[in-house]
């Protein structure tokens, strides 16, 4: 059987899992190109984390015609050659639409999405990214950015649900599901190349992985192994 080479591989997870540091690891251990979703130019963004209810709809179709400009914009340019890598899957936008709109808004949202959706293109590769809700909570405190310190913990872990249930049923390309919580791979060179491997030789279905934290995430020195002659 053929392998089918990879041009386009989407990152993707929850608020703070890291999936856009993962994606730039990953474009530069590949010698490919990372494509970062626009999240600080959305200006509906702090005001939606203060008052959700009153600014769901603006943030959302902003996100979502700005990720659409973005995924034609690559397909026009075609630099899909030799590789992509993308901190999100268009597919996923109906996640935050669902959770975040009333009826009448999602009404009009269903009638936007399928015009959008066809053009788009989908990668060859998805990987989804999981963690802790202490995980999450504690990368969004360390990243520090300013609009994000207004985010529920609630909030998060609804997100992470209708995540979950999403990837649960996803079948639009080959899913790599990773579990994170152990695991730095802005910090790990051995990590980040077990991952990028992983991706490459994944062809069918979902496939869940969990990384061993090393002893270096854990804070704890390696030993040096004994060479030949010495003792232990």
């Amino acid at each position: 059987m053929s392998v089918q080479p990879i041009h386009y591989v989407a990152v993707e997870g929850v608020i703070g899992v890291g999936k856009s540091s993962l994606c730039r690891g990953l474009a530069h251990y590949w010698g490919g190109q990372p494509i970062m979703e626009e999240v600080e130019g959305n200006p509906f963004l702090p005001d939606f984390y203060k008052d959700p209810r009153r600014f769901a709809f603006q943030t959302q179709l902003f996100f979502l015609l700005s990720r659409y400009r973005q995924q034609i914009g690559l397909v026009q340019r075609d630099i899909f050659k030799p590789l992509t890598v993308c901190d999100y899957l268009f597919q996923k936008d109906k996640i935050f639409a669902s959770i975040n709109l009333d009826d009448h808004e999602m009404a009009l949202y269903d009638q936007i999405l399928p015009l959008l959706e066809r053009d788009v293109p989908r990668p060859d590769r998805v990987v989804f990214l999981q963690a802790s809700l202490s995980t999450l909570l504690e990368r969004i405190r360390k990243r520090g950015r300013p609009f994000e310190k207004d985010i529920a913990p609630e909030y998060l872990e609804t997100l992470m649900e209708a995540y979950n249930h999403f990837f649960f049923h996803y079948e639009g390309a080959p899913l790599l599901i990773v579990n994170t919580d152990h695991v730095d791979f802005t910090q790990s060179r051995q990590h980040l190349e077990e991952l990028a491997q992983r991706v490459s030789d994944h062809r069918d279905g979902t496939v869940y992985y969990a990384p061993v934290a090393s002893d270096e995430f854990m804070g704890r020195k390696v030993p040096r192994r004994p060479r030949g002659g010495e003792s232990a």
